[in-house]
């Protein structure tokens, strides 16, 4: 969400992000009834300060006066009484039309409607030559007995998977990996809640345009969260924080649920688009200093890379589209990584900064050094999404005679096997 005053100092900017992220948005309108609220606000105010008057001048009055005054009070609280009530229904208007502002994109990003426009700015490594057939996750699985897929529909329905025996403890190999790399960069690693209320949604910028792609649980007014970005901006919603305890880092770890609506295709064969999987998240609260956010951005992508350079996993960095990126972000950079089996880069990493957009909705602030008290910047970025990177894992490393080499750096949370 943008200040307001930012907004109405700055329409065509605004109006630019619109533009460029394909907003549904009239920025006219919203100036308009920003200048609505504030000239009722100043109604609101000029009437308080009259009956304070009146308040004062009835303490000194004699009885005669007092009954033209009480007489003027009622009808001043009556007008009060329905200024308020249009100032709470255009307030509320207002605020609906600010959740629905852009976040400024950053000048670099390619300007473009989806991710079609996305750049690759660079790549690392090189996908593996096999010299036999190439079988996908879900056929090595299937013949190790490490998934099971039909089943899991039984119970659950399209996209449901279990994962048994070696491919679980793969799965917690690679969590438990992320989890220790982030404890070395002095990141707090957290669980957090995946049921949550509405009004977090709503504070990390989830809602309102998410709401179809999320689960609700309508008798407990509550969601699934998509990710643990959700609960570690809700963990501090509201509070204003010292400025001596920035930045704190999380790496949030939650099973996330998403609807998944529309996708299709062969990219949502086995583990590679599912509505419940796992993740650790690297999250940072920050001061509100563009170059400090621009630090924090390039040290979370930089960790993610080097998560998959010591997995060995070929990958693509590339700058998103400001179609692409989403109404609150500022940058964002994904990183796709080698499928052998689609013979294409997939995403498994996103990097984004929200500067104070994502703060401001929440009411995540902190105290400066002077006193001062100024909405924070938050980034965040994927450490380790599962299943789908470990359909990756399994397919680069998979072996003529369908086992898997084990990762070196795994290799200490599976007992040091060295094939699965």
């Amino acid at each position: 969400m943008l200040d307001k005053n930012f907004v109405r100092n700055h329409p065509d900017a605004v109006k630019e992000a619109v533009r460029v992220k394909g907003i549904d948005l009239d920025v006219d309108e919203l100036i308009r009834l920003e200048e609505h609220n504030r000239g009722l606000q100043f109604q609101v105010d000029e009437a308080q300060r009259q009956r304070k008057s009146l308040s004062k001048e009835f303490a000194k009055a004699d009885e005669t006066r007092r009954a033209e005054l009480r007489t003027q009070s009622s009808e001043l609280d009556g007008a009060l009484s329905e200024l308020r009530a249009e100032l709470s229904r255009a307030g509320a208007e207002l605020r609906e039309l600010l959740l629905l502002t852009p976040g400024i994109p950053w000048e670099g990003a390619p300007v473009g409607d989806d991710e079609s426009a996305n750049v690759v700015i660079r790549s690392w490594g090189k996908p593996p030559a096999f010299d036999f057939a190439v079988l996908d996750h879900v056929e090595i699985a299937e013949r190790r007995g490490w998934a099971e897929f039909a089943r899991a529909r039984q119970v659950s329905g399209e996209r449901a998977y279990t994962l048994n025996g070696d491919l679980l403890m793969l799965e917690r190999a690679l969590h438990s990996y992320a989890l220790d790399l982030l404890r070395t960069k002095d990141f707090t690693p957290i669980s957090v809640p995946s049921l949550v209320k509405e009004e977090a949604l709503v504070g990390t910028g989830m809602f309102p345009k998410g709401r179809s792609e999320t689960y609700e649980l309508p008798a407990e007014n509550l969601f699934l969260a998509g990710t643990a970005e959700v609960g570690l901006v809700g963990l501090h919603s509201g509070e204003i924080l010292d400025k001596s305890r920035l930045p704190i880092r999380y790496a949030g770890i939650s099973p996330c649920f998403r609807r998944e609506i529309g996708s299709a295709g062969r990219d949502v064969r086995g583990l590679l688009r599912v509505h419940q999987f796992e993740k650790v998240e690297q999250f940072v609260i920050c001061e509100a200093d563009v170059e400090v956010s621009a630090r924090w951005h390039q040290e979370l992508l930089a960790t993610a890379e080097q998560i998959l350079q010591e997995l060995g996993l070929a990958y693509e960095v590339v700058e998103c589209a400001t179609g692409d990126m989403g109404v609150g972000k500022f940058r964002m950079n994904d990183i796709n990584t080698w499928i052998p089996s689609l013979e294409t880069y997939r995403e498994t990493h996103s990097c984004s900064t929200l500067h104070d957009w994502q703060a401001r909705r929440a009411g995540l602030k902190y105290r400066d050094s002077d006193g001062t008290v100024r909405i924070a910047h938050t980034l965040n970025n994927t450490a380790v999404a599962t299943p789908r990177l470990l359909a990756a894992v399994v397919e680069n490393f998979q072996t003529a005679d369908q086992k898997v080499r084990v990762p070196e750096v795994l290799r200490p949370y599976l007992g040091n096997r060295e094939l699965l």
